[in-house]
């Protein structure tokens, strides 16, 4: 339960606007913002390298899914700030916090789950950038990172 591909099956059967994108996501080399890897849906949008670029204009529910990884037990908190961007502009971001305790484990795992409703434009950009983009789980969790955009309505 609760893994990409049954989320992708879910999606698949919604009723929407036939316009959807689900795409895995990974840590891109010295950036903060994160890569979209080719696998998923891509329908009524076009799917860039860091980019899910809107074809039909409407209101979008935007989610992200992030898996993260901190093999080193931290003596001080850890500040998690996932940003979603349109057209490189925060729209919406969200911030945890991660608390060292003295029941630390050696690794630590954490899932955020970020949503957003909004209205989106033809060729607004969708993407999203971590502070830190290192502790992105893509190791153990790959396909369970995702960035992804259902269109509800033509948002006349």
């Amino acid at each position: 339960g609760n893994t990409f591909e049954d989320y992708l099956r879910v999606l698949q059967r919604v009723p929407d606007k036939g316009a959807a994108a689900y795409m895995r996501v990974s840590s891109a080399a010295n950036s903060s913002k994160l890569s979209l890897v080719e696998k998923g849906i891509c329908e009524a949008a076009q799917c860039q390298s860091q980019e899910l670029v809107i074809r039909e204009q409407g209101i979008y529910l935007i989610f992200c899914h992030l898996n993260f990884h901190f093999p080193n037990c931290s003596k001080s908190p850890i500040d998690l700030k996932i940003e979603l961007l349109v057209n490189d502009r925060v729209d919406r971001q969200t911030l945890s916090t991660l608390c060292a305790s003295e029941t630390c484990q050696d690794k630590t795992f954490k899932t955020l789950l970020q949503l957003h409703l909004t209205h989106l434009k033809v060729r607004d950009r969708v993407s999203v950038t971590l502070n830190h983009p290192e502790f992105l789980n893509d190791v153990s969790l790959p396909n369970e990172n995702v960035l992804g955009v259902l269109r509800y309505s033509d948002g006349m």
